[in-house]
């Protein structure tokens, strides 16, 4: 599980000598790094607390998720084991979405480790929990490859999940954190205002923007883009498209029609495809997430909006009963609540007191 931008990302491979940077050498810029806190420097111990920064914000973003799990987890594993012991542990991760199949696997891999006497004591038995809960959401390949030149990512999802704003953070992120030049493509051409919201962000993040008028055919602005970036020699694209419903049979095909497009432009287009899910939907999440992996190929999720919710456990639902890996979350709006995800990091944060 990536623990940081620098792990999230499949740069080189096997025979490539080791992690090596995209084709551009651009500088990250000075303005905006200063002004999010990521000034480029790569010094370990600088790293090191930023990271430390993040894990106390995480959990401060899944305190709601924590307190309404925590106290009857710790009063559960603290007192007598027996059968009742148990549904309670098991109500309580359902409550916060963990969804009922990741719960039964997850309370009967712990009921086993506590009848042995492998995990013994509620703070054994907790932590054993919290390894058990991280296990999980391991699926899948939890990194995002960009070794193709350029790779394209692909963001899809339901209306207001925040794909425009994840499309634009992760522009910025991989523009000043691997030195990548970025173009974005604004295939939402529906939402009023889209183009000019991703625009915003094109500017912020020095990157180059394809849109066109409202109304516009979304794939001919992905075919442009893909133009585009052959022409400029761009190491990224990245699409943002329209947010539809998973119900709407049309909408849903047209999303097919959009990674047709970027195929024909180029093999193998879109390198990934990212789901971005509003964790305060809950178990709703399971069923729109189910919905894109058929249209859209959707090969990893951004949960974002987890600070605004006290089931965060849909993030392990939707990889432990789905196999669809999480691949970053989202925990407020500045570029910095926008991070890879870490499964301990994670588990951890929903659970563990203080």
């Amino acid at each position: 599980m990536a623990r940081d931008w620098s792990d999230l990302f499949i740069v080189s491979g096997p025979g490539d000598g080791g992690s090596v940077r995209p084709r551009s050498d651009r500088a990250p810029a000075a303005e905006d790094a200063s002004k999010s806190g990521e000034d480029g420097d790569r010094d370990p111990a600088r790293q090191q607390s930023a990271r430390r920064g993040w894990v106390r914000r995480l959990r401060e973003s899944m305190a709601s998720t924590r307190q309404a799990l925590g106290g009857e987890i710790n009063a559960t594993l603290s007192g007598a084991l027996d059968e009742k012991a148990w549904e309670r542990l098991e109500e309580a991760l359902i409550v916060a979405d963990v969804g009922a199949a990741t719960t039964a696997s997850v309370v009967a891999s712990l009921e086993a480790a506590a009848s042995t006497g492998e995990a013994r004591g509620g703070e054994a038995l907790s932590e054993r929990l919290i390894a058990l809960l991280a296990d999980s959401t391991r699926v899948g390949e939890a990194r995002i490859d960009i070794r193709s030149r350029p790779a394209v990512i692909m963001v899809v999802g339901v209306n207001g999940t925040g794909k425009t704003t994840t499309a634009g953070k992760l522009a910025w992120h991989l523009r000043n954190e691997l030195g990548c030049t970025v173009l974005l493509a604004a295939c939402d051409t529906y939402r009023a205002a889209a183009a000019e919201q991703l625009g915003a962000w094109a500017r912020r993040a020095e990157c180059e923007l394809v849109a066109a008028e409202q109304g516009s055919d979304p794939g001919a602005v992905a075919f442009e883009a893909m133009a585009q970036a052959r022409r400029t020699g761009a190491d990224m694209v990245v699409v943002d498209t329209a947010g539809r419903l998973h119900t709407q049979t049309d909408l849903m095909a047209e999303l097919g029609k959009v990674r047709r497009v970027l195929g024909r432009a180029l093999p193998g287009a879109p390198h990934e495809t990212l789901l971005t899910l509003d964790a305060t939907t809950g178990q709703n999440g399971l069923v729109q997430a189910r919905q894109f992996v058929e249209a859209a190929g959707v090969s990893g999720v951004v949960m974002t909006k987890l600070d605004g919710t006290a089931r965060g456990g849909i993030a392990l639902a939707i990889a432990g009963e789905l196999g669809l890996p999480v691949k970053l979350i989202g925990v407020g709006e500045s570029l910095e609540d926008l991070r890879p995800f870490d499964a301990d990091d994670f588990a951890r944060a929903l659970i563990a007191p203080a």
